[in-house]
Parts: C-alpha cells; structure tokens; sequence
C-alpha cells in the first residue's frame, strides 16, 4: 500500500509567486544616477532618468515642479519625445524631452530652482513609475577682497577687525586661513554667525602672519588675495615717545584755540598802518625840471696885487655855488659852466 503524500506548504507558497512577478514586470521602472543637479544662469542642465517597461509602446512622460509647499506645476507632458499640448510661458522654447524620459532645460534662471518629479506611464502597464530630481540655479561667485583698518597694529589692541567680501555670487558661504590653515572660532579670534569678519579680540605677537578669506557656492569657489596684519611690540619708549607725543598736540591745540591778539599787537607778517598826515611841500609831487638857459660864465673879478701890497691873491673857485630852493634835488638843476682864469696874452690883447 502505498502511501501519499501531501504537498508541503512551502510548495504551495512557491507556486504562489510567479503571478507576483508577472504583475510587478507589467509596471514602469524609472531610475536616476543622481539626486540633485546643481545648475548655473544663464547655461543648461539636464535631468537624466531612464526607465525600463516590458511594453514596446511609447511611454507617456510628465515633468512637475514644486517649490516651497506650492502645488506642483506642470512643466511639460509628451508622448515619447513629442510635446503634447501648451507650455507655461517660463519654459517656453526652453524644454527638450528625450526619449529616455530625460528633460533639458535651456538657458537656466534663478525661478526654475525646485524640485522636479517625473511620471512615466504605458498603456499596457499597470504601475507609474516615478522620480524626484532637485535641481539648484546659482550665480557663480566673484573673487572676494578683505578689507581691515589698518596692515600694521600695536601688540595689545582690542578688537581688530578684518572684512570679507564679494560683489557677486549667490549663496555664499565664508571660511578663513591663517598662514594656510583655516581658521575656526576660539578664545581670542572670534567669526560672525555668517563667518564674513574675524575679529581679534586681543592682539598678540604670534597674530603676526599671512591671512585670507574664500568665499563659495554650490557650483564654485574663490580665495581672495592673502593680506599681511604686521604686529608691533608695544614696548615702554614707545609708550612714553606716544605719550609725550600726545601731550604736546594737545597743548598746542589748547594754546592755539585760546590765543588771541590784542588790539595794539600786530602781527608780523600783516602789512603796516597807514594814517594821513597834514599836505607838505616836501610830499608834494616833484615838478619836472624846465630846459635851463644859457648861463654866462660868472667869475669873481680877481683882486690885483695892488689891492693888497705884499700879498698873494686870495684863491677863488671858479664855480659859482647855487643852493637849490626848498623840495628841488640837487640832480636836478642846471650846471653852471666853470670860467677860467685869462692869461697873460689874453689881457694884453683887450689892453690894445
């Protein structure tokens, strides 16, 4: 007699799982080799998925976008890569549809930034396969610059500050180096909450290095030009040379602010006083001097030696002396011609 046996409950679990295989292959599987694309204005990005269907029909393709906990918008729908219906005016002439399911889009703004989901669906199957992207739209960010009070300070200030900034970019995040090594938040060296100036609280002599900033985004990154801080030590001729220093500008500030000059004073570099003074002959104006006539010689008559027996004759000049009237110079008066004395012939001549 033979004996039966009874098909085992695993057998029977096993038959049972070829028509779930069957029902999970009549459905759409759309996969990606990224989760996030980072896109730049102005250029393109592309949003790759592939899908796998065991229908040789055409796939019914749809791109949604939903940004902050806004209903999603439809950015295109096709049928394989033919576009069906109206596009939005934002996408328009800038979607391309591939036959993969994959979407393009052209000439990137900073609204399409979002998060895109994708619907392949076909007739044939039963499940939609579906697919999130995010995608990220940014400005590329320009090489940063520091800015700080001064590239020298004294040992002991308080707080030195040092600036980092750029003119473009969106999205910046800020870092700093110190002599090559990023700098992070401690006792004495302090960085805001967005990290964009560092201040010293206290300067010491090993803050004397090479310092710099980088500035970066999700789609590139910049470093500024390494700046100098220079620390002096502040040492006690120096505290007394400032000191003094000080002392003497203010004084003379005081002295300055509080001087001034008395009414009979005056000062050396204004121009004299004038006061009127009575008319004068002498401040009167010169008269020009008139041609001068013709002078005769006049000459002293000579005293014979009879007027004067045993005696030499007097000696005479032979220039007639005229004192010049009151406010008339000398130069400029007429000379008078000298005369001479006559000899012997001369008078022998007028005696006959």
């Amino acid at each position: 007699m033979k004996v039966e046996r009874k098909p085992s409950s695993k057998l029977s679990n096993f038959r049972d799982i070829p028509p779930l295989l069957t029902l999970f292959a009549l459905g759409v599987n759309v996969t990606s080799q990224t989760q996030v694309v980072r896109g730049t204005v102005g250029r393109e990005a592309l949003l790759s998925v592939s899908y796998s269907s065991s229908s040789a029909d055409k796939p019914v393709i749809k791109w949604q976008v939903k940004k902050d906990k806004v209903k999603p918008v439809t950015v295109v729908q096709s049928i394989g890569t033919e576009i069906i219906g109206n596009l939005r005016p934002e996408f328009r002439h800038r979607i391309q549809v591939f036959e993969n399911g994959s979407l393009l889009l052209h000439n990137l703004q900073l609204s399409d930034e979002g998060t895109y989901e994708v619907e392949i669906s076909i007739t044939d199957d039963t499940f939609t396969g579906e697919h999130y992207i995010e995608l990220t739209v940014d400005v590329p960010v320009s090489k940063p610059y520091i800015q700080m009070m001064a590239s020298s300070v004294l040992e002991y200030s308080e707080h030195f500050h040092l600036h980092c900034s750029h003119d473009n970019g969106t999205k910046p995040t800020y870092s700093w180096l110190k002599g090559g090594k990023v700098l992070t938040n401690d006792s004495r060296l302090l960085l805001s909450h967005d990290q964009k100036v560092l201040t010293i609280s206290r300067v010491l002599m090993s803050d004397d290095d090479v310092y710099a900033c980088t500035v970066e985004n999700p789609i590139s990154s910049m470093k500024s030009i390494p700046v100098r801080l220079t620390v002096y030590r502040r040492s006690s001729l120096y505290i007394i040379l400032s000191t003094g220093g000080i002392f003497l500008l203010i004084t003379l500030v005081t002295v300055c602010a509080c001087w001034k000059p008395s009414k009979t004073e005056r000062p050396i570099w204004s121009t004299p006083r004038r006061y009127p003074r009575s008319p004068s002959p002498l401040a009167q104006p010169l008269p020009q001097p008139l041609p001068a006539p013709l002078l005769r010689p006049v000459c002293s008559p000579a005293r014979s030696p009879a007027n004067s027996p045993g005696s030499s004759p007097r000696s005479f000049s032979p220039v007639r002396r005229v004192r010049p009237p009151v406010g008339i110079p000398v130069s400029h008066l007429p000379v008078e011609a000298e005369c001479t004395e006559p000899s012997d012939q001369t008078l022998g001549s007028s005696q006959h």
